[in-house]
């Protein structure tokens, strides 16, 4: 050979290790199910961090002794031109670069390494028409999955070049919605629907996380002749438009396959005299196998519910001793003021204590079966604790906890420090009336909310083991946001009025806050990038956040932004 030839095979084989050398360094940086498994401390790969949801960040560099030095280090804009829009994503991030989803479906790759900058590196706009309600996106190898909520699509994004690798349209129904962030699992991607209210037959689905194609769907209301269907008892085909939606992402344990998801309140919400019985399996926790969609266990919180107390939240996957054994549990606080604790292999319902301050819709939970002590089966339009009468036309009744809860799509958190799960949760009530004449396309609510007084909140810690309650923080306004626990001791929330706090994970002191004027309802997440650690939440308010703030008067007037805020030390 000459040395011609030489120097040029030389230069091809150095060419060609390069590129196998890049292509091996952008393979160790995919979002793999190992790593989706097992995060790196300092990112956030998931909806809930982790596929256990429990929402804790494994940092402590921000800790009680210098949480007080937190500032400002960068903002940046969301969302479009419409002004007073919402954000309820939570951001993720992977090795210093950040992904967020505003109201129009647009995701956002943000390079977070300064630390003092947040710059854009792609933007994707899927060209959704109406804004809506949008929690997240999954990361799944080298895609960002995102979902647009109004008109129900599915849409993987390349993470490096921000090309829409693929894009599935679900929208089987008018009115369906997606709004939970996507679940990336190994080989596949969960799919939540919703829009209940609006008269649509829920679901959860499985696409094939390389092509989006459907794998499984597996719907909250069974048709007639399926498992189930005989809780609905009506001459009306409720089933049709019963609801069930499912709007906060699931929670997985990998060891089972098994994934587990709160449903929403049957529909119409108000109006149970016109779907009687226990209309399964809404309100549930509900457990599927991830390989067929089949429903494993499941548990119905509030059968025959006219309280419009959805049990989407947060289910968050513990390994606890329970009456002094070592149990693999499921814990969820409810909207409709309880905590509640199942073994997560078989459903077995274990333990519940009511977190709220006032409940009236109920005298308690069964210790035995879980559900509430004034449920009869024998009825097919339960009254619960609130009188014969309650379900009469036109007939209003005061109701504790408030519609929105409680806990709601806003997560808890269990700290690994404490062995504590955190919740924020709404006190107050509200004046609910039936109407049976609410039941059209689009609005199937079955009738009518007013307002029952001011709705303030409070961070509650509760004993994962005995669902009791160890402390109590209250605040001024409400909380749609939920609650970030930490390793350094901390525990981050914010409220509708725009301020963000920080409380000491065993006294519940507050260490910290800040009004940045702009109120959340979405909720707090940390990572860190060169062993800097941050703290990070987006703002902007929905209608409903919106009306439950105008409760206190001082605050009817307060302006909403749509903003990605970043503190650090």
């Amino acid at each position: 050979m000459t040395e011609g030839l030489r120097t040029e095979a030389l230069k091809a084989a150095a060419v060609a290790l390069a590129v196998l050398g890049a292509a091996q360094a952008a393979g160790a940086a995919d979002a793999t199910f190992q790593r989706l498994r097992n995060p790196e401390p300092g990112n956030w790969l998931t909806n809930h961090r982790d596929y256990s949801a429990q929402r804790h960040a494994p940092l402590s560099q921000i800790d009680k002794t210098n949480v007080k030095n937190l500032k400002l280090k960068f903002a940046l804009p969301l969302g479009g031109t419409s002004g007073n829009e919402g954000v309820e994503a939570t951001p993720l991030v992977d090795d210093g670069f950040m992904y967020i989803v505003d109201p129009w479906g647009v995701v956002y790759k943000i390079d977070v390494r300064s630390g003092s900058r947040g710059a854009l590196v792609w933007k994707m706009d899927p060209g959704q028409q109406k804004l809506d309600r949008d929690r997240g996106v999954a990361l799944w190898n080298n895609l960002v999955i995102s979902i647009t909520s109004h008109d129900g699509r599915v849409v993987a994004t390349d993470r490096d070049s921000g090309k829409v690798v693929w894009d599935k349209n679900l929208h089987d129904q008018p009115d369906l919605e997606l709004t939970a962030a996507p679940l990336a699992l190994e080989n596949s991607i969960l799919i939540g629907a919703s829009g209940g209210d609006r008269g649509v037959r829920d679901w959860v689905a499985s696409l094939d996380a390389r092509t989006g194609e459907l794998k499984w769907k597996t719907y909250s209301i069974p048709a007639p002749g399926e498992p189930g269907s005989e809780t609905w008892k009506d001459k009306n085909n409720a089933w049709q438009t019963g609801g069930g939606a499912f709007y906060v992402t699931g929670s997985y344990d990998p060891a089972t396959n098994l994934s587990y998801w709160g449903s929403g309140n049957p529909v119409p919400g108000y109006d149970s005299h016109f779907r009687p019985g226990d209309n399964l399996y809404t309100s549930s926790a509900i457990a599927f196998d991830a390989a067929t969609g089949k429903i494993s266990w499941w548990h119905q919180y509030n059968p025959n519910d006219n309280h419009d107390y959805d049990e989407t939240g947060t289910h968050i996957l513990l390994d606890e001793m329970v009456n002094g054994e070592s149990r693999k549990v499921v814990s969820h606080t409810g909207r409709n003021g309880f905590e509640y604790v199942f073994d997560r292999l078989n459903g077995q319902f274990l333990k519940a204590g009511q977190y709220v301050k006032e409940v009236t819709w109920t005298k308690g939970v069964d210790v035995k079966t879980g559900k509430p002590v004034d449920y009869d089966p024998a009825r097919d339009v339960q009254i619960y604790n609130e009188g014969p009468n309650v379900n009469d036309d036109g007939r209003t009744r005061r109701m504790c906890p408030d519609t929105s809860g409680g806990n709601n799509y806003w997560p808890a958190s269990y700290s690994l420090k404490t062995k504590t799960i955190y919740v924020a949760a709404n006190e107050g009530c509200a004046n609910v009336t039936p109407d049976y004449q609410s039941h059209t396309r689009g609005n199937f609510v079955g009738g009518k909310t007013a307002d029952a007084g001011r709705i303030t909140s409070s961070v509650i810690a509760i004993d994962p083991t005995d669902a009791s309650v160890r402390g109590r923080k209250e605040f001024d306004y409400p909380n749609f946001a939920g609650v970030l626990s930490t390793a350094g001791g901390v525990v981050f929330t914010a409220l509708l009025d725009g301020t963000i706090v920080a409380l000491d994970d065993e006294t519940l002191d507050e260490l910290w806050s800040v009004n940045v004027g702009a109120g959340f309802n979405a909720p707090p997440m940390s990572y860190a990038v060169d062993g800097k650690q941050y703290v990070a939440i987006a703002s902007g308010l929905f209608n409903n956040a919106r009306g439950k703030l105008k409760r206190a008067p001082e605050m009817k007037d307060q302006p909403s932004a749509a903003m990605l805020f970043v503190f650090g030390l």
